[in-house]
């Protein structure tokens, strides 16, 4: 249907409710849409805690790892000597020490914290695929499309790669950006080909439209479920000249692009920034690397010291840099309450140094290092309007396991949900045709709202 036909008829169906009921209902409680947003810097692959932000510097020398703490500008808050720059504006982002969960798997792991819902069936080969869609799926159905064809889920440069949007269908599916570092940065598929105007485009919409709707007459198995949506936000993107702006990291001062780090997490952090500042819901910066490099930009690498060593070369000054200006650029522009910042993986590491034959990307051994534990590991969050400049939780002497004030998964899901307002008892329709809620327990971190 055309743009102006469809914005005549204004009947778009929301569970038996029309578009202007909605928009009727919203008035009349007051209700504004959100303009707020998350930038998730997904640290896969596991990042110790004894080696960021849970250091252990009087545990016996087989727990406490190579590296040293520094003191913060937040007492008590103290982060590894490799994170200076953080240390800096401690008073602008909280850690959280507690966070915990049971499955020791990287994708099982990473379902938990970016669902907020387990396995049904662990799988320790980690090559699990979620049952449920992630937080920023979730966030895309809920807010639905931008008019202006901004995604609500992006992926700079790929969304998490275990997770699936399932019963909601592909069009919640996150748009990928790649690389931003790589030079002469351009995502895929948002300009036009040379040649085709708007109108030539109207007429090829109106072509592909008339395919799908044959396609779909003859689909008895329904997996063209949701293409139709998933069309529709394309075509929207092209004929924004917003979007592709938001993705143009060219518009940026050579200065700023210098402050964040002329390397893949500095870029990513500065274009999520953009793409948040857009208007996008859920803005996932990937922190791992293509399997065709060598560089250990995943938190994978099993923490051993010789490995933290080595990484310690790019990886961590690279991260400190990023995240820092990330942080100061949004409380410059004054957006620090509207974006919510959080820096995590899918869990931590063994707190005893173990010996292990091998490691990725390191001949002879046995080395020592430490092992997937998902019983207790850290989190950075930034912004959002929370409460800064303080640690929430403590684990034991080891950083074994949570103390006191213990954060699931499903706390650190439904503070984000709460950022982003979104009602977490709320149900959405499963295939079997069940209702299920975004979340099945959980609550804010009371520390931080």
């Amino acid at each position: 249907m055309p743009r102006r036909e469809f914005m005549r008829v204004g009947t778009l169906a929301l569970g038996g409710m029309t578009l202007s009921d909605l928009l009727a209902y919203r008035a009349a409680a007051g209700v504004s849409d959100p303009e707020t947003s998350v930038i998730l810097f997904w640290m896969w692959g596991g990042p110790s805690q004894l080696e960021t932000y849970d250091m252990k510097p009087d545990a016996p020398s087989e727990y406490r790892g190579p590296f040293n703490p520094i003191s913060s500008k937040v007492p008590g808050m103290d982060l590894v000597e490799h994170f200076p720059l953080q240390a800096k504006i401690a008073d602008r982002f909280s850690i959280v020490r507690t966070l915990h969960h049971g499955m020791s798997a990287h994708n099982d792991g990473s379902i938990t914290v970016l669902t907020g819902k387990e396995p049904q069936a662990p799988d320790p080969t980690s090559t699990n695929k979620s049952s449920h869609p992630d937080f920023g799926m979730i966030a895309s159905y809920v807010r639905g499309p931008r008019s202006d064809g901004l995604p609500q889920y992006i992926g700079v440069h790929r969304a998490p790669f275990m997770t699936a949007p399932n019963y909601l269908g592909l069009s919640y599916k996150a748009f990928d950006s790649g690389d931003p570092s790589v030079k002469g940065f351009a995502p895929k598929n948002l300009t036009l080909a040379a040649g085709i105007d708007e109108r030539r485009l109207d007429d090829r919409k109106s072509l592909v439209t008339q395919f799908d709707r044959y396609r779909r007459d003859l689909d008895l198995a329904g997996s063209m479920g949701g293409t139709e949506d998933f069309r529709q936000a394309a075509f929207n993107m092209l004929t924004s000249n917003k979007v592709a702006d938001a993705f143009d990291l060219s518009k940026e001062d050579d200065t700023l692009r210098d402050r964040y780090g002329r390397h893949r997490w500095g870029q990513n952090c500065l274009l999520a920034r953009r793409l948040a500042e857009a208007g996008s819901a859920v803005i996932n910066v990937d922190a791992t690397a293509p399997s065709n490099k060598s560089e250990y930009f995943s938190w994978d690498d099993h923490a051993g010291p010789f490995h933290l060593v080595h990484a310690n070369l790019e990886r961590f000054p690279q991260y400190d840099q990023a995240i820092t200006a990330l942080i100061e650029d949004l409380h410059e522009r004054g957006l620090d309450r509207k974006v919510l910042v959080v820096a995590c993986g899918e869990f931590g590491r063994t707190p005893r140094l173990t010996r292990r034959a091998t490691f990725p990307g390191k001949k002879g051994g046995p080395w020592l290092g430490r092992d997937h534990w998902p019983n207790a590991f850290s989190a950075l969050i930034a912004g959002g309007g929370l409460r800064m400049g303080q640690v929430v939780g403590s684990t034991n002497s080891k950083a074994e396991h949570p103390l006191h004030d213990p954060v699931t998964p499903q706390d650190l899901m439904a503070t984000i949900y709460r950022h982003l307002g979104i009602d977490v008892t709320r149900g959405l329709v499963n295939f079997s045709g069940r209702p299920i809620p975004i979340l099945y327990d959980g609550q804010p971190i009371s520390q931080l709202v």
